[in-house]
């Protein structure tokens, strides 16, 4: 196993984790309460949604510091850090780190949420969409083995990565759609009822 695979798996499981992050927050957005519903047990689902972006945010950073210990990719501290200059694929890269930078943002900020108030964090929470996004962009586009290639869409890691962004998509479709309902019902059940004649 190469640093390059071992870049390529980290980078697919920081995908998974925040996939799985932003399916727990769109939950958490409408109140879901694994205890009333389904399973019906204790879970913390608030506590995993943290870890897991926790955890992303880490191997987000791992994931492009590994190339640097291999003697085929060529990366650089600063091709990590910003890649305008890095050996290959420069805006798929620039997707990848432009990910982690909108990351640390909404790490930073859920952290120092009483801080900075609700309404600004709300604002600022809504960037893990732009983040998914990069990502999906970034793992479907670059070539897993920095060779220049064209993308394989059918390739299994693709797939995987293109899985996560078509459930993400059909998760917020879905909760917008709920929360859009239950404003609705919500504005009829507040009409005053007009009186018969």
């Amino acid at each position: 196993m190469t640093a390059v695979d071992l870049s390529s798996y980290a980078g697919l499981t920081a995908m998974v984790l925040l996939t799985i992050n932003i399916l727990l927050g769109l939950l958490i957005s409408v109140r879901y309460s694994p205890v009333r519903s389904w399973p019906h047990r204790r879970i913390p689902v608030f506590d995993i949604h943290n870890w897991t972006a926790y955890i992303a945010l880490a191997l987000v950073g791992l994931h492009p510091t590994i190339l640097l210990f291999s003697s085929t990719a060529k990366f650089k501290w600063l091709d990590v850090l910003w890649p305008l200059g890095s050996p290959g694929q420069r805006l798929y890269n620039c997707f990848g780190a432009c990910a982690f930078y909108l990351l640390l943002v909404v790490v930073i900020t859920s952290y120092l949420r009483r801080r900075i108030g609700r309404p600004l964090w709300k604002l600022l929470h809504y960037l893990a969409y732009g983040v998914a996004a990069l990502v999906y962009v970034h793992g479907t586009l670059i070539d897993q083995n920095l060779k220049d290639q064209t993308p394989d869409f059918f390739d299994g890691e693709k797939v995987l990565v293109e899985m996560c962004g078509l459930i993400v998509i059909v998760a917020t479709i879905v909760r917008f759609r709920y929360g859009a309902t239950k404003a609705a019902t919500r504005a009829r059940n507040l009409e005053p009822s007009t009186p018969g004649f």
